[in-house]
């Protein structure tokens, strides 16, 4: 089960979650079912967009940040679920080492890093971090914001060349909190009798978000019969643009003619269950996280006119990787606010389990429109510990415990997808 929000915001999303509700033995039966066959990855956490008529992920994050915006009283079911999945891996493991990012004087990073130290700390590990940057070549203190320090050292690889560790310390497993979004690193790169979390696959040298969305449409299709609802309702139409140029305006006419087609699809949809607002759709790139290289489309031609800064503000993502694939995504509107901003949920899973979560919010944003961007901000979520199951006597969308037992729900449907992604797109597909 999940935990249970103290104060989720409310809004109508109420048939869609009267369903689930009703639908909780079966729901949660089947997943049981779902994880016997596929393996989740080691943690994730799941962008939300919640509009009142829809709740679905627009973004599946395989090396979650955001620790350090989790409520303190959910550290215990995080340290619970932590020691599930490191079970899995290594049931004897004494040392684990964490491999964050590069940029590590983001003082919220190194939050979390150290929120992530302590889960880990209190499941019975030694726990040191170490650093792909090869600038780092001796252990090397980081401030915290709080007073305390981090210290981070650089990797080496064993004698024989089959493990990596640090100077001395050799772990059971790594724990990547780095993307790859540069590469992946010679370093790790044949590793024997140690276990890589997440596998190099899942980082952004190699993993695609249109793998992900394929591999959803298909757990949607069996949620949907699962509940007895249009799969729509948890499920953003995409689309694929390959062979996109940005700086020499190559591939527009793809763009274009993908975004008239999903735009055409969204209207028709919107009409079937008579919505009001004006459709849209979000253009990102096919790899890539930190909300870089993403436009709001209202219209086909809004990319056939591309201005100079928005080409360059879409040609390229975190580390200075250049955009040659985009997707099209359906773009979902939030109607949840904090304090008259626009705001996100967030979830955050470890192993097959639900943590906890925080808010995304945005002042400056609308609610078309994406808010992973400079100045937003995390508001956690408060949990009620007294609520073990969905309060299903009250009334739908009068209850922020049911509220956050959907949001809970629709985000493990990211995960299972994310788990068949990375069978699917396995180099090693016997280790599955």
């Amino acid at each position: 089960m999940v935990p249970h929000l103290v104060t989720a915001l409310t809004g109508p999303l109420l048939d869609l979650e009267k369903k689930i509700l009703a639908a909780t033995p079966a729901i949660e039966r089947w997943f049981r079912m779902e994880w016997q066959e596929h393996t989740p990855p080691f943690y994730c956490s799941v962008d939300l967009r919640n509009a009142g008529y829809k709740l679905a992920p627009v973004d599946t994050n395989l090396f979650p940040g955001g620790f350090n915006n989790l409520a303190p009283e959910m550290l215990p079911l995080a340290v619970q679920a932590a020691m599930a999945a490191i079970d899995k891996y290594c049931p004897d493991a004494r040392n684990l080492l964490l491999i964050p990012e590069t940029h590590t004087r983001n003082p919220f990073y190194l939050q979390n890093v150290a929120r992530m130290m302590q889960i880990f700390r209190q499941t019975g590990l030694h726990v040191r971090l170490g650093t792909l940057n090869p600038e780092i070549t001796e252990p090397t203190p980081l401030a915290l914001p709080d007073g305390n320090m981090l210290v981070i050292e650089p990797l080496v690889r064993s004698s024989n060349g089959r493990r990596v560790g640090l100077k001395d310390f050799d772990p059971c497993t790594i724990l990547l909190n780095n993307d790859l979004s540069a590469g992946v690193p010679a370093i790790l790169e044949n590793i024997h009798e140690q276990s890589l979390l997440p596998p190099l696959h899942a980082g952004w040298a190699i993993r695609r978000k249109s793998n992900h969305l394929a591999a959803y449409d298909e757990v949607a299709k069996k949620f949907g019969k699962l509940i007895d609802v249009d799969p729509w309702m948890v499920n953003p139409f995409h689309a694929k643009c390959g062979e996109v140029n940005f700086q020499e305006d190559n591939g527009s006419e793809c763009l274009a003619d993908n975004v008239s087609m999903l735009l055409a699809k969204i209207r028709k949809k919107y009409k079937e269950y008579g919505i009001k607002e004006k459709p849209f759709v979000i253009v990102k790139p096919d790899a890539g996280t930190y909300g870089m290289g993403i436009m709001t489309v209202k219209d086909a031609n809004d990319v056939r006119e591309l201005t100079s800064k928005q080409r360059n503000k879409l040609s390229v993502v975190k580390d200075g990787v250049v955009i040659n694939d985009v997707i099209i995504q359906e773009g979902v509107p939030t109607f949840e606010t904090i304090k008259d901003a626009v705001a996100e949920p967030v979830v955050t899973m470890i192993d097959r389990y639900v943590i906890g979560g925080f808010y995304r919010v945005h002042a400056e944003r609308g609610v078309d429109q994406n808010l992973n961007a400079p100045g937003s901000q995390f508001v956690p979520l408060a949990f009620a510990q007294q609520h073990a199951v969905p309060d299903m006597k009250a009334k739908p969308g009068a209850s922020t415990p049911n509220r956050f037992y959907v949001y809970g729900v629709v985000a493990r449907l990211g995960l299972l997808a994310a788990s068949l992604e990375l069978e699917r797109t396995d180099p090693n597909p016997e280790v599955y």
